[in-house]
């Protein structure tokens, strides 16, 4: 009787247990849901070891980024699974364990604990009952650096997977691992430094740096002690964002100011930037609702920001996510990130312009640079029209990476995006990256560095490396291809604000030369008996160090007359017709090349009239065609007009008398008589000052 009290009592007791870890499994079930990671960490964990203490706060990583798409992996493990129905060992259960184990991989994911998301990740990969989870048990292993076994991984479910989507998602990382192991992508240059703990890291998270009004003023985010909270017995500020401003005094940067309210609430705000007439754009998220997020505007006066409001349905959608708003230096175009509906996938960049009325239009996708992953974190450098951002979608060192694309401005379209590279890059997420205005430092926030609960982002500071630019190139004749020696290059700055370089060609026909950053450049090469030929450079836009190369072909100077097409006259007058000018001015265009060259601009009649008559006719005209260029700025002293009237046909009157009178042939031969042209008297020496 006493065995069965025993034995009755012990089944009891494992019954309650069960239930409980029953229950606990559909706390993490529900807690991972929600999105709250840690807390479905805990619970996960209590189901495999009742010992684990529950942790209720949790560490704010603003909101959530990363973009894993698991449904094609089930997909295709699905259609696997149909068709291994026959075999009996592809209809085995998965257990709780293996479930949990699962659960708790991409918990730890998805709460960058990349560490022990490979542990748990590797322990449903040997057990086989999640297939798909070899993809991110790789990008587990990416973010902790260990590119070869990733690579190994990916290469391996490569060749056991038939679906097209999964295979392109393994190829990006697979060329993400190469690139990460390529040493070129490292700029020994770049000096990365984080941030002091007091000021700056001084919390629990740290991010989004962002210029207000000059390089020595930072907006920032932080969670933080001393916080705004709605309710102190309930909160606590260490696991709120907030914003904070800090100033750079002759002392080193000033202790961080919290804007108080109504910028900051009991929620979280963050992602900030300052627009030039003081509106104040920002995000704000909640904890209870982790599927959205907003983006708000308050307005400055006197050092005091008014209440905050939500911006329109442009940039906001109820259900989606929109954050980090960043205002273009102009203050006339909104650069910001979501997840709303018609995107390429995950969080996509748009931009929508501003006038005095505020949005104008719809935001507008930057498909350019979008891909089916995330791009978060914009910024717009003016100055060189480059956009920078973050994304996991393009070929990476593992995380969100920095990249930069360049705006073309004559057709508003954006180069495809170029990976920083380390060490602005690392295995973890990069993001939120500004550059100052000569592109000779800036700030981001990175994860790679490890803190308690997870990672969490702190702010960096990098020196860039020096940026440099030169130009050089070969002058060569045209006839024969030989370099040309002591040929003069001319480099002008277009805008005139600095003194023009002249370069003499050496033995080969090589020059060459340093330029300055954010320049336009006028080239031109010439060389005594020979035309001028012209060319342009520009160093705007370019965000890293640049050789440029410029050759130039130079055709000999004609001995015979340069027939200037499409000269016309009124009837019988010198009057100059409007298509007349529009060849004149590329005259003009020629002598400002040739700005050594004399010329000679002729007229010529045809032989029907009389002969003293077509000779004053001619003149008036050829003096038409000079009085217009120097009316344009051309010295007189360089333009002589000479009238030929007939006394210089091009097709004698005798092959004229030949033709049909009349016909189309027989004025063809009468117009082209009738001509303009040009010859070079003489050459000044070449301009060097």
């Amino acid at each position: 009787m006493r065995k069965l009290i025993l034995l009755t009592l012990l089944l009891a007791t494992v019954s309650a247990f069960s239930q409980s870890k029953n229950l606990w499994l559909k706390y993490a079930d529900a807690a991972y849901e929600k999105k709250d990671y840690p807390t479905a960490i805990s619970y996960y964990t209590k189901v495999l070891d009742d010992t684990t203490v529950l942790s209720e706060l949790i560490l704010p990583y603003e909101v959530q980024l990363v973009n894993l798409k698991t449904k094609d992996f089930k997909q295709d493990s699905t259609k696997k699974k149909a068709q291994a129905a026959s075999d009996a060992s592809a209809q085995k259960k998965i257990s709780k364990a293996d479930y949990i184990n699962h659960k708790l991989a991409h918990a730890y994911l998805l709460n960058f604990d990349y560490t022990n998301a490979a542990v748990y990740f590797k322990k449903v990969v040997d057990n086989g009952s999640y297939p798909g989870d070899a993809y991110y048990y790789a990008l587990s292993l990416m973010h902790l650096k260990d590119y070869k076994k990733a690579m190994a991984n990916l290469e391996e479910l490569m060749n056991s997977t038939a679906n097209d989507s999964i295979k392109s998602a393994i190829q990006k990382k697979i060329s993400s691992c190469y690139f990460a192991l390529d040493t070129n992508n490292y700029k020994q240059q770049i000096v990365v430094k984080k941030m002091d703990t007091v000021v700056f890291n001084a919390g629990t998270s740290s991010f989004a740096p962002m210029y207000w009004g000059s390089p020595t003023k930072l907006l920032f985010t932080s969670a933080r002690k001393g916080g705004v909270l709605i309710d102190p017995e309930k909160q606590d500020s260490r696991y709120l964002c907030d914003l904070y401003y800090t100033e750079l005094k002759d002392t080193g940067w000033t202790k961080a100011t919290n804007f108080g309210r109504p910028v900051n609430t009991g929620l979280h705000e963050g992602s900030s930037v300052v627009s030039s007439d003081d509106i104040m754009f920002f995000t704000r998220w909640s904890d209870a609702n982790r599927n959205e997020s907003f983006i708000y505007m308050a307005k400055m006066k006197d050092g005091f920001f008014y209440e905050a409001y939500k911006l329109t349905e442009t940039v906001n959608r109820s259900g989606y996510k929109a954050m980090q708003p960043y205002i273009s230096f102009d203050g006339t175009k909104l650069f910001f990130s979501s997840n709303k509906p018609g995107g390429k996938g995950g969080f996509d960049l748009y931009m929508c312009n501003i006038d005095e009325n505020g949005l104008t239009g719809e935001a507008m996708n930057l498909a350019a640079v979008n891909t089916a992953g995330d791009e978060v974190t914009p910024f717009f450098h003016s100055i060189s029209n480059t956009l920078f951002f973050a994304s996991n979608g393009h070929t990476g060192l593992g995380g969100l990476d920095v990249f930069k694309s360049t705006l073309n401005v004559d057709d508003s379209v954006y180069a495809f995006p170029k990976n920083l590279g380390r060490p602005i890059n690392s295995s973890k997420d990069d993001a939120y990256f500004i550059l100052d205005r000569l592109q000779t430092k800036g700030y981001f926030s990175s994860d790679r560095e490890d803190c308690p609960g997870g990672n969490c982002y702190d702010i960096y500071e990098f020196e860039n490396e020096p940026i440099v630019f030169d130009i050089s190139g070969y002058v060569t004749d045209d006839e024969t291809g030989n370099p040309i020696p002591s040929a003069l290059v001319t480099i002008k700055d277009v805008h005139n604000d600095e003194e023009p370089m002249f370069l003499i060609t050496d033995e080969k026909g090589y020059y060459s030369s340093p330029l300055k950053e954010n320049m336009d450049y006028f080239l031109k090469a010439q060389k005594k008996s020979y035309q001028a030929s012209s060319s342009s450079a520009t160093t705007k836009g370019l965000t890293e160090s640049a050789h440029i190369e410029r050759d130039f072909v130079l055709v000999k100077i004609p001995e015979a007359d340069i027939v200037i097409e499409g000269i016309e006259y009124d009837l019988n007058k010198a009057t100059l017709r409007p298509k007349s000018l529009e060849i004149l001015n590329k005259i003009y265009d020629y002598l400002e090349l040739n700005d050594n060259f004399s010329i000679e601009i002729n007229a010529h009649t045809d032989t029907r009239g009389s002969d003293k008559l077509n000779l004053k006719l001619s003149q008036a005209r050829a003096k038409s065609c000079v009085d217009y260029l120097i009316s344009k700025g051309i010295a007189k002293e360089r333009l002589i007009a000479t009238g030929y009237g007939e006394t210089q046909p091009l097709i004698p009157d005798s092959e004229i008398a030949k033709m049909v009178p009349k016909s189309d042939e027989f004025e063809e031969a009468h117009q082209k008589n009738r001509r303009t042209a040009f010859k070079i008297l003489k050459e000044a020496d070449l301009k060097t000052k």
